[in-house]
């Protein structure tokens, strides 16, 4: 089994040092690391398409937070689904343990109706949490105007 980690930012002014010190703590060799600054709007992304690839049955993909993986809730479960259905491979969310593919795996059966239910509510989570910010956003602006800034 190999270990991934996937280091996703939105911009450039982001810091990718919290989730690289994660990857170095948890012993991932530095080719299975890595580390994009783009938009989660979409997969279109060349380090994760490339690591995407590269993925065997039984890989082991790390991710610092659910949203470092997309922000739309339809898409990360279709993404979810296919990275752990299709190409087989466990899937560890650090800020979420309860999102680990691999802990499951024991209960005979289960495994795939526990993670999907917890992955529906996590997903669901994460979608909203980027609504509200983008909403205080949208009211910070406004204000801003209305103070003639």
């Amino acid at each position: 089994m190999r270990k991934f980690f996937y280091i996703r930012v939105s911009s450039y002014d982001q810091s990718i040092e919290r989730q690289l010190i994660s990857a170095k703590e948890l012993g991932i060799p530095e080719e299975y690391i890595f580390v994009e600054k783009a938009s989660g709007k979409d997969f279109k992304r060349p380090e994760y398409q490339l690591m995407k690839r590269m993925f065997r049955k039984g890989d082991l993909l790390y991710l610092q937070s659910l949203d470092r993986l997309g922000r739309n809730k339809q898409m990360i479960l279709e993404e979810w689904r296919e990275l752990t259905k299709e190409k087989q491979i466990d899937i560890s969310v650090l800020d979420m343990p309860l999102l680990d593919t691999a802990s499951y795996k024991q209960l005979d059966g289960l495994e795939t109706l526990i993670s999907d239910l917890i992955l529906q509510l996590l997903s669901y989570m994460a979608e909203d949490e980027r609504k509200r910010i983008n909403s205080r956003q949208r009211e910070g602006v406004e204000a801003a105007k209305q103070k003639g800034v």
